[in-house]
């Protein structure tokens, strides 16, 4: 339903561009998210778009100014532009879908999204 592609090894201050493509049921979802885990820790909000005409966004403070998250309607696919990473950057990424509405404030918790796609590894080396 989900696939996460476009992870790998980069410097600190380097780039990487992760992709999400949704099939199946995720295709018409309301709004995917990136969320993240590094090894020890929770899994932590990234940044979530919807998917209607007003594309609104929302990022955590920890990526804000750094990574864009876009959508590419025609591919059914949302990517997540990652600039200027650091080493603290390093985790496993996960896309996810939401299918029905929410405001988009609460979408900043795992738990309200209903399909999760299988990660892919960024690691930032200094």
């Amino acid at each position: 339903q989900l696939q996460a592609s476009g992870g790998g090894l980069v410097r600190a201050g380097g780039s990487l561009r992760l992709s999400c493509a949704a099939s199946g049921r995720t295709f018409s979802s309301y709004a995917m998210g990136w969320f993240r885990q590094a090894p020890g820790k929770e899994r932590e909000f990234v940044a979530v778009i919807t998917l209607s005409a007003a594309g609104s966004t929302r990022y955590a403070d920890s990526v804000k100014g750094r990574f864009t998250i876009s959508r590419d309607s025609s591919k059914n696919t949302v990517y997540l532009q990652m600039n200027s990473l650091k080493p603290e950057d390093t985790a496993v990424y996960y896309c996810a879908a939401r299918l029905r509405f929410l405001t988009i404030g609460t979408m900043t918790t795992s738990a309200v999204y209903d399909y999760w796609g299988q990660g892919t590894q960024v690691t930032v080396s200094s």
